[in-house]
């Protein structure tokens, strides 16, 4: 029986591969006692990435996206168990979640879930249980007080940042949910997010882009208030300005809210003092993949997303720290 011809072409990979025995200059030749060894070659060109080292329970190949062990005791104690009724749990918490960052990172679609992750149905389903149930938003909470903390800084924060970001939506978006941004020319939902003075989350609520700064920054303070107890201050650009929003603010939630303004003999792109971190924590969560547009089809799910991202920032410094 004649033996199959392996036909390579000319180039890097041909010269990588040259000392194989079999191989002749121009890259074909019969594939004889050298093929185990151009096996070997090839296992190890794609040996799996090992991260900051061998990770426990892992035997998977470790994406860059995986939790360490390190990252993974700092969420450990604070993601929910699930119960121990019913059937047993085929897969770990933890693969979950690295599942989760997957896509939060890669901005895959749950179907292209790697087949070495759990099935992207278990995945879904742990998404959305935890979306619906406020756990994305519990946990930022939390890891956000050891932060604080971490920097030697009260739990909670005396001062905070807002700011909005308009994001074009896909056909997947209810319609009902989007709308359209005349000032920033965008069709689609709008972030109206709110930050400590670290940029680390407090709130984030995720509207149509018809809706103006002034409401939904409302409405944002509004669902927060309460939470944050010792809140004082907030800092806002001109959009935002205006008698009506800032003395709703001064008799609903007792805080002051400043408007930070440009300077009038300036020109151009200035950064403006204090309000600034709303804006890196804007460009932190733009890393994620799965941000750079708004791929969601409800908005709940858009804002869970954004705690995702900001969880995994908030990990990585604790684990470092």
């Amino acid at each position: 029986m004649t033996r199959p011809q392996l036909v390579l072409p000319a180039g890097p990979i041909l010269n990588r591969l040259s000392h194989v025995r079999g191989l002749n200059a121009f890259g074909s030749g019969q594939v004889g006692d050298g093929a185990g060894e151009l096996e070997s070659l090839f296992e190890k060109s794609v040996k799996p990435l090992t991260g900051s080292g061998k990770l426990e329970g892992m035997s998977r190949q470790i994406y860059k996206t995986d939790l360490s062990d390190k990252q993974w005791k700092v969420l450990e104690a604070l993601v929910p168990q699930p119960s121990r009724q019913g059937r047993p749990r085929e897969h770990s918490l933890r693969e979950i979640v690295n599942a989760i960052l997957y896509v939060v990172d890669g901005g895959i679609k749950w179907r292209w879930m790697p087949h070495n992750l759990p099935p992207w149905q278990s995945v879904y389903y742990y998404f959305r249980l935890w979306t619906k149930h406020g756990v994305w938003e519990t946990l930022n909470a939390a890891l956000r007080e050891r932060v604080r903390q971490k920097a030697g800084r009260n739990a909670q924060p005396s001062a905070a940042a807002i700011d909005s970001q308009s994001v074009k939506t896909t056909e997947e978006a209810e319609v009902e949910t989007c709308g359209y941004d005349s000032g920033k020319q965008v069709k689609g939902r709008k972030r109206h997010l709110l930050v400590d003075t670290l940029g680390r989350v407090l709130k984030v609520i995720v509207l149509s882009a018809s809706v103006q700064d002034r409401d939904g920054a409302q409405m944002l303070f509004s669902q927060t208030r309460k939470a944050l107890t010792r809140l004082q201050k907030v800092w806002a650009d001109a959009a935002y300005a205006g008698p009506q929003l800032g003395e709703w603010v001064k008799a609903t939630c007792h805080w002051v809210l400043e408007i930070v303004k440009h300077a009038e003999t300036v020109t151009g792109f200035v950064v403006l003092p204090k309000r600034w971190v709303a804006e890196r924590t804007f460009s932190w969560l733009g890393r994620n993949r799965r941000l750079s547009k708004d791929y969601e089809r409800l908005p709940e799910s858009s804002e869970a997303f954004i705690y995702i991202a900001s969880i995994r920032l908030m990990t990585k410094r604790l684990a470092h720290a």
